[in-house]
């Protein structure tokens, strides 16, 4: 079984290693201090469980778990933490277990037991959680062998090509491998859907302008050119014109 730890304090990374030398079968492939380095981790060496603080500076635990919860295989996800009041959300991100700081030996094993079960029926597509019930603050772009971290609030639009979505962001575009459909359900309150393929940040929407053919475009603040709206989509897109 390859485990990556991932913790801010290395005492705690250090106590954590030490308690899985004891358990049989269980290799330790990676170590990683933050929440980016953690993904890196996973996109790299492809553990089955990840042993997960939560607190962390940038890039939280509950970040960390809604990516991996995309990821393909999806490792197991085991919270390891100082605070109680984190249980429920961890749950909810997907995670099989969740264990108190200092951790206990036992605990630990009994974690990883739940582990083995999960990874055992890991291709029957049983989801043991809710994943995606809180929004993330980031879209996760994988870049040849390496992962970047792209803020929701500095994405213009979204625009699907084929089984990729394009986003279009303040720092350029990168490529992500979520359904737009997914996105507009986890991300409806901030994304408006102008077209079958294409989602925009409400924030972005200046005008609509109808062309002399009868088309109608949406005029983005950052918008290189103008977007096509379907026709369906246009009434929708009046009201939320209006709301800025």
């Amino acid at each position: 079984m390859k485990v990556v730890v991932v913790d801010d304090e290395p005492l705690a990374r250090e106590r954590l290693r030490a308690l899985l030398a004891e358990c049989a079968g269980v290799e330790v492939v990676a170590e990683a201090g933050d929440g980016l380095a953690a993904l890196q981790a996973c996109a790299e060496f492809q553990p089955d469980v990840v042993l997960l603080d939560i607190a962390m500076p940038g890039v939280d635990g509950m970040e960390v778990a809604r990516h991996l919860a995309a990821f393909e295989p999806r490792p197991a996800v085991v919270f390891c933490t100082a605070y109680d009041e984190h249980a429920l959300s961890a749950f909810e991100a997907e995670a099989i277990d969740y264990l108190m700081k200092p951790v206990r030996g036992e605990r630990l094993a009994s974690a990883l037991e739940r582990a083995r079960i999960f990874l055992a029926g890991r291709g029957n597509g049983a989801a043991p959680g809710a994943a995606g019930k809180h929004a993330r603050s980031h879209l996760c772009a994988r870049l040849r062998g390496s992962l970047r971290l792209i803020p929701v609030e500095e994405v213009h639009y979204l625009h699907a090509e084929e089984k990729y979505v394009v986003v279009h962001h303040a720092r350029g575009e990168d490529l992500i491998e979520e359904s737009l459909k997914s996105l507009e359900d986890e991300f409806g309150e901030r994304f408006v859907r102008i077209h079958r393929n294409c989602l925009v940040a409400r924030h972005e929407l200046v005008e609509l302008r109808r062309n002399g053919d009868g088309r109608v475009h949406a005029i983005l603040r950052h918008g290189a050119e103008p977007l096509e709206v379907s026709r369906r989509c246009v009434a929708g897109l009046r009201e939320a014109v209006r709301g800025f």
